[in-house]
């Protein structure tokens, strides 16, 4: 199955840009920008990429409308920005990104693993030298 990273963060904090870090470091060759009127942009890398942005969503049951299943646990990496909006419906295995502003310029990332998997794949990249979380 396909793996998913939920955002966290207030606006303007850096989310899409994060997301169009991910995107570069897949080989996507289309420009990424926020879905946020249209909820989903679909890109192809390495792997699929589905964006979500569900900044304007009302209530969590519009995004049942979407088939949101097929992207939640299908193949490929789900990115949603403004996760909280959905939470109940994100699957047990996701890590989630936490990205605050530490000042006009700076920024704090935190990562929080949500099951086995992904407390694994945190604990690899403790691993690498100058990373902290």
């Amino acid at each position: 199955p396909g793996d998913l990273l939920a955002f966290y963060g207030e606006l303007g904090v850096g989310k899409t840009c994060f997301i169009q870090g991910i995107s570069q470091g897949l080989k996507v060759k289309d420009y990424v920008t926020s879905p946020s009127f249209t909820i989903i942009n679909e890109y192809q890398g390495k792997i699929p990429i589905y964006h979500f942005d569900l900044f304007r969503l009302y209530n969590a049951e519009e995004i049942l409308e979407l088939g949101y299943k097929e992207y939640f646990y299908g193949e490929g990496l789900t990115v949603i920005e403004w996760a909280e909006k959905i939470e109940r419906l994100l699957p047990k295995e996701h890590l989630e990104i936490e990205i605050k502003f530490k000042d006009r310029y700076q920024r704090t990332i935190s990562f929080i693993p949500q099951g086995d998997r992904f407390n694994k794949f945190l604990e690899e990249l403790n691993r690498i030298e100058n990373f902290r979380n």
